[in-house]
């Protein structure tokens, strides 16, 4: 490990950028974790024509920096070819392919060529399709050293139109509207074509460092290039004059899973979409039922109290008789934008003065990759080759078990902080590859950073507190990323390490479980990291169960923690990794999707709600009457048709001959929400169309379903809920329901 020169990161560099979060004592400057060159106020990278172009923010103002640069790419043999320059590196892995030869290529043709030349021999190589990255891996740069996130100027956008997609006869854009985080809004309107000559106007004076937008890339961009090529005006949004382009389709990564979209690229800027942050936001909490911009707003409780709620169709012929309705509907879109950012943006920010990358990458890639970049970074930085990735296999995973299902009064849930992290560190399990040693020094520095930062967070208020809290969070997904890194695909990658890590957390998390329960505790449900336990009756008040949980903890290792982490009047438990519990204050938290997903019908939501209140309340006997009665309303009929519908999402695999949305999908963009229903057929209708032909014995056997995720809490669930035939053919005869 190189030697780590000392540098603020934040105090002398806010400082001069005339910005107020400069009281507290500068961190020490790791040149692992946030890059060797410490130069500051870097607001964005691009590449132009074999340079490399550096935004810097001084004073103020955003001034232009070129520099040369040669792309580059890992490779685990030399390969003759013109235009490129081979240097090779130290170091050679046993057992292990290593990718020890870096090409410095002419340009970006030749890197193009020589990637495509190694792919067809079938060699390991490591090739970066962003120059930006390319450039602060080498260099040992990063965006944003020296300032918050508040010093960043971010612009919002959001526009109403006259149709949902650009191509459809009488398509326009309405109205735009803007707001940034200096104070700035506008109301663009009239005529289209200067609506969107204005817009390239406002921004290029505005100046922002970021654009944001809910739904930006499926929605808002794609409408205005589409309109604007129409009418033959360039959307010149880059910093220097350039126009925006769209990429080719990818990935933004949710956790375990991924959306596909379509990004767009200002040069200069970063585009920022908060309908993808909002999800990635998400993860682990759960708590939100829908994305667009207005539920969200709502469950997050950033919506303002006047919010004016419009469906899109209402827009064009309100627009024409009461058009300062749609105005202020307009403002608050992007106001509510401006919030989600705030909530969600800055974790990304702080990662951003660490990590070789742009702040619109970092914002959908996962973390394990990010975690791969530091790595990589650092082994270049000492001129080190690098491990290619072991091959995939399987092993153990986390130790989950329900022991009680049912309701349980008096519940405490006590979780070891950062499990894995610990576990790693007091074991000292890291890569096999790692003979540099980046990664335990790396995990204890951020696991430090983190509780320094989190202390200074509830020491201090307003913006000073917000940094802290900011620059916590990013330390701390980082942190949680290093166990997943070992079982991934990643170059520093090693599976006996995470196997190791996973059997030592299955053994410690059992030892908590045991040592609960001869205190005299009774266990319910034990996932991962955490147990969820009813305490002894000689425990009462939350300091008795916060006593209690210490006292559990007394028999971990040194450096493992056993925390605290809330109290519940009851949980209703139904199956591993899927309960409920209810605060002392009535608030229900819902975990799992056998009892709340997004995929199901709201008739299915709202049984599934109101059966797990009156099995709190201790009524069961009202679900089975419920079940009943709904089953009566879907066979007569009486049930509204909306309470029937699914929300569907129109995705590439939806335009697929042999989908099920086949069909409809033909009618919309990708990207577009449909509600939809079953018809007598089998096939699916919308909702607007709707011929009173729904499939109603398939939604009893769905309503059935719906039941049956609760049986484990009914001993007698058959006799209380009547299979769906049995339901059908009774309906026909007089006396099932009186």
């Amino acid at each position: 490990m190189p030697a780590q020169p000392s540098l603020p990161l934040e105090e002398e560099c806010v400082a001069r950028n005339s910005h107020p979060v400069a009281h507290s004592p500068a961190l020490a400057y790791d040149p692992v974790l946030f890059g060797k060159d410490p130069t500051p106020f870097i607001v964005a990278v691009e590449a132009v024509n074999n340079h490399i172009v550096l935004f810097l923010r001084e004073n103020g103002r955003v001034r232009t920096q070129e520099e040369p640069f040669r792309p580059w790419l890992l490779s685990d043999m030399r390969m003759a070819f013109p235009g490129v320059e081979w240097h090779e590196l130290k170091g050679e892995l046993q057992g292990r392919r290593t990718l020890k030869y870096l090409a410095r290529c002419a340009d970006r043709e030749v890197f193009d060529n020589l990637r495509r030349a190694l792919r067809d021999e079938h060699r390991e190589i490591l090739a970066y399709s962003s120059l930006p990255r390319q450039y602060l891996m080498l260099s040992g740069k990063t965006l944003f050293k020296g300032m918050t996130f508040q010093d960043l100027h971010r612009l919002q956008l959001d526009i109403e139109t006259s149709t949902l997609t650009p191509d459809q006869q009488g398509a326009r854009v309405l109205m735009v509207a803007l707001s940034d985080t200096r104070g700035y809004e506008a109301l663009l309107e009239g005529d289209e074509k200067a609506i969107l000559e204005q817009l390239v106007e406002r921004i290029q004076q505005l100046d922002p460092d970021v654009i944001e937008g809910h739904n930006l890339f499926g929605f808002d961009l794609p409408y205005l290039m589409a309109r604007a090529k129409a009418l033959g005006v360039p959307l010149a949004l880059g910093r220097d004059g350039s126009e925006l382009r769209f990429g080719t389709p990818r990935q933004c990564i949710i956790g375990a899973n991924s959306r596909t979209f379509t990004p767009a690229y200002a040069r200069g800027r970063h585009l920022i979409d908060t309908y993808l942050s909002v999800q990635r936001f998400d993860i682990g909490r759960g708590d939100l039922e829908s994305y667009g911009l207005k539920e969200v707003s709502m469950q997050l409780g950033v919506a303002a109290p006047d919010r004016i709620y419009l469906e899109r169709d209402q827009i064009p012929e309100l627009w024409r008789t009461d058009p300062d309705t749609v105005r202020r509907y307009c403002l608050q879109d992007v106001h509510e934008t401006r919030r989600l950012a705030d909530l969600t943006l800055p974790t990304e920010f702080y990662q951003c003065q660490m990590l070789p990358d742009t702040l619109q990458n970092l914002a959908v890639i996962g973390t394990g990759e990010k975690a791969n970049l530091m790595f990589v970074r650092a082994y270049l930085a000492e001129h080190c080759a690098i491990p290619a990735p072991q091959e995939p296999r399987e092993y153990p995973g986390g130790y989950t078990e329900v022991r009680r299902v049912g309701l349980i009064p008096r519940i405490v849930k006590a979780d070891v902080e950062s499990l894995y992290p610990s576990l790693m560190l007091h074991y000292r399990i890291k890569p096999s590859t790692d003979h540099l040693d980046v990664f335990l020094p790396t995990l204890e520095r951020l696991r430090q950073l983190r509780l320094d930062a989190k202390a200074r967070a509830k020491k201090t208020h307003g913006a000073e507190s917000a940094y802290w809290d900011g620059l916590q969070s990013s330390f701390k997904i980082l942190i949680n990323s290093y166990y997943g890194y070992l079982g991934s695909t990643f170059h520093f990658n090693d599976y006996d390490a995470a196997e190791t890590v996973t059997l030592k957390g299955q053994e410690l998390v059992k030892q908590i479980a045991a040592e609960i329960e001869r205190l005299g505790g009774a266990v319910v449900e034990i996932d991962t990291d955490g147990v969820y336990f009813q305490p002894p009756e000689r425990v009462q008040t939350e300091a008795d169960e916060i006593a209690f949980v210490e006292e559990v903890g007394k028999i971990l290792p040194k450096g493992i923690r056993l925390a605290y982490d809330g109290r519940y009047k009851a949980m209703l438990s139904v199956k591993t990794k899927n309960y409920v519990l209810q605060g002392y204050d009535g608030k229900l938290i819902f975990k799992g999707a056998s009892l709340r997903s997004r995929a199901d019908e709201k008739f299915g939501r709202e049984f599934l709600t109101n059966a797990i209140q009156w099995l709190l309340n201790g009524e069961p006997e009202k679900v089975a009457a419920e079940y009943l009665r709904l089953a009566k309303q879907i066979l007569s009929g009486e049930i509204d048709i909306e309470q029937l519908c699914r929300r569907e999402r129109i995705t590439d695999k939806s335009k697929q001959p042999n989908h099920p949305l086949y069909a409809l999908a033909k009618r919309f963009q990708i990207g577009d929400y449909i509600m939809v229903y079953r018809k007598r057929d089998g096939s699916l209708g919308l909702l607007e169309e709707y011929a009173g032909d729904e499939d109603r014995e398939h939604y009893v056997e769905k309503l059935y379903k719906f039941a049956a995720r609760l049986q484990e809490l009914f001993p007698d669930f058959d006799a209380l809920f009547p299979k769906p035939q049995a339901i059908i053919q009774a309906d026909r005869q007089p006396g099932l329901f009186d």
